[in-house]
């Protein structure tokens, strides 16, 4: 099953989410990486309301491959912590560069809902002509990432974030991203998740 392009989407049937001062969100994020690395690690965060940290995973999946939808719903089974995730949330819809999320997969073999982010919004049109210079099935990695709508969601500082959601609907997927950001456009679990996967790479935390 392929996976997208850098940091985009979702969407499946959506359920009503509960969403408490205390909801906890699963969080997953790439490190730094580069074309001729083979490989790139990836960290989930569990982190409940404002900031409490409850867990921290890590895989990697390969740079520019197909494994990453695979690579994290495996991380996640693995693990208690997201039996009690109200949500799986992803920084892009890519990890490793164009190794592609399917969401709607990862939401059915989690049984959570599942949400992409980004700060701002993605260039499709782009993404299409790096997709066709780069992969003899840059089509199906292409029809991925159209799949399901980016939308805008506002957060604290007013500024929208860019969303696609597979289970959730757009206003309990809005609720958890407020109940899960301290300060600025990105929620904790994904500050986080970055803060150790740039770590893991380079030494040192970096960029949050």
């Amino acid at each position: 099953m392929v996976q997208d392009p850098r940091h985009l989407l979702g969407a499946r049937a959506d359920v009503r989410v509960v969403v408490k001062p205390d909801s906890r969100v699963l969080g997953f994020d790439d490190g730094p990486f580069t074309f001729d690395t083979p490989r790139v690690p990836v960290v989930g965060v569990l982190s409940r309301g404002k900031g409490y940290v409850e867990a921290a995973l890590v895989t990697d999946v390969a740079v520019d491959g197909t494994d990453a939808t695979q690579r994290i719903l495996e991380l996640a089974r693995s693990s208690t912590h997201v039996e009690a995730a109200r949500l799986v949330l992803l920084d892009g819809a890519t990890m490793g560069g164009f190794n592609v999320v399917d969401l709607d997969a990862l939401h059915a073999g989690l049984g959570v809902p599942v949400a992409t982010l980004t700060r701002d919004e993605p260039d499709l049109a782009d993404i299409e002509a790096a997709l066709r210079g780069r992969f003899d099935d840059w089509a199906a990695r292409l029809a991925l990432l159209r799949r399901h709508r980016i939308e805008p969601v506002d957060v604290e500082d007013g500024a929208p974030v860019w969303v696609q959601r597979a289970g959730v609907e757009r206003d309990e997927l809005a609720a958890l991203l407020r109940a899960q950001t301290v300060r600025g456009r990105t929620p904790e679990p994904l500050r986080v998740a970055h803060l150790i996967a740039t770590a893991l790479v380079e030494g040192r935390s970096r960029g949050a």
